[in-house]
């Protein structure tokens, strides 16, 4: 069997990574890897970082680019590597418009399309905005739906789609403790991630911030941004900031918190070195989908820059709590969480609703026609 899987962004290819080696190890499967070309220096650490080689490379990327723009170029280039390739099947991941363009152009080939971190869901197409619409439109054409959780196997169930359904847990835990292990197992690597991180007081504690979405562009940012000015003046805490590449982040995010004594701001590091931050971390703070799940499965509470998410787990769990972009309640529920030791010892429960390191197993089997016991959460480190 020929499969050809579809990585844009960094995030995807993280991801994405724990399945890809496994695919490429499996006998009967021949695996095939086509990257979009977003963010090539990002991508790049991520193939660098998993010993991963991609096929196809369809450079998309253009300066200031639309949505519109970047969806008839990925049509554009993709439809040849698939005439080329004729993959027996395509696999994208998640909720970009790279997986929902590619996800379309295999289905008008009458090519199936398996969908990795299928029925995540908020109920607003406004919210996460476009990512929403992209995801419905993937389950909508996929027949292999590889949900994370049993909660997102009951969405796609409620939708009445087509697909067959697995519940499989999230292949961002299986990278996530490939990385871990990494790290706890070479004290000399550590050392070198420490020393090319921000210089921290060790007195102080670690708020890790990311900050990236579209519904949090304009206004939504500088509230987010004045949030922090207002945190790191308490004179307790160290904030580190990895910022995103894209202008929309980085104009106001260096305009209003650039030379901060207590606010570091970083170019976006590679994953192992953002796995390292979340390790010393105290707590985080972050509008990103995959960071909800990650922190959670290292024990650290989240506070999530969103007023609604599509990973609604760890929320009933209690280790993640909303507090939207307003900079009052972002500035109260972080002090919250400094000022009251029970309030965080109940938040920092090591708690992982999300996987436990073996979803690519679980994807791989169902694609190879072999059963797999579903994906069941546990406490973080149970076996």
């Amino acid at each position: 069997m020929k499969i050809l899987s579809i990585i844009g962004t960094r995030p995807e290819a993280i991801k994405m990574a724990p399945l890809l080696g496994l695919l490429a190890r499996t006998p009967g499967l021949q695996s095939v890897v086509c990257a979009t070309g977003q963010h090539q220096a990002m991508l790049q650490q991520v193939l660098e970082l998993f010993d991963l080689r991609v096929d196809h490379d369809l450079r998309v990327m253009t300066e200031n680019q639309t949505l519109n723009g970047l969806c008839a170029r990925i049509f554009e280039r993709l439809d040849p590597v698939l005439e080329q390739v004729r993959p027996d099947r395509v696999l994208v991941h998640g909720d970009t418009s790279t997986a929902m363009a590619a996800a379309l152009a295999a289905f008008h080939r009458k090519i199936p399309v398996g969908h990795v971190e299928a029925g995540l869901r908020t109920g607003t197409l406004a919210q996460p905005w476009p990512e929403e619409m992209n995801r419905r439109v993937v389950d909508v054409v996929s027949d292999e739906l590889f949900a994370p959780t049993a909660g997102a196997r009951d969405n796609l169930r409620a939708e009445n789609l087509g697909g067959r359904i697995h519940i499989t847990g999230n292949t961002v835990i299986d990278a996530l403790h490939a990385m871990v292990a990494r790290l706890d197992g070479d004290a000399q690597l550590r050392g070198q991630i420490d020393a090319g991180l921000p210089v921290l007081d060790p007195g102080k504690r670690l708020v890790l911030v990311t900050g990236h979405r579209r519904e949090n562009f304009g206004p939504a940012m500088a509230s987010i941004c004045y949030a922090l000015v207002d945190l790191a003046r308490r004179g307790d805490v160290e904030l580190v900031y990895p910022v995103h590449l894209n202008p929309q982040v980085t104009g106001p995010v260096h305009r209003i918190l650039g030379g901060h004594p207590h606010i570091h701001l970083t170019a976006p590091q590679n994953y192992l070195g953002f796995v390292r931050l979340m390790q010393r971390a105290h707590l985080v703070l972050t509008d990103s989908g995959g960071v909800q799940e990650e922190a959670p499965a290292l024990g650290k509470p989240v506070l999530v820059m969103r007023d609604v998410t599509e990973r609604p787990e760890a929320v009933q769990a209690g280790t993640v709590r909303l507090v939207g972009a307003d900079r009052g309640r972002i500035e109260k529920g972080v002090s919250l969480l400094l000022d009251d030791a029970n309030e965080y010892q109940r938040m920092a429960r090591s708690v992982n609703p999300y996987g436990d390191g073996r979803a690519s197993e679980r994807i791989v089997a169902a694609l190879c026609g072999r059963p797999a016991p579903a994906f069941q959460p546990t406490a973080a480190g149970a076996s």
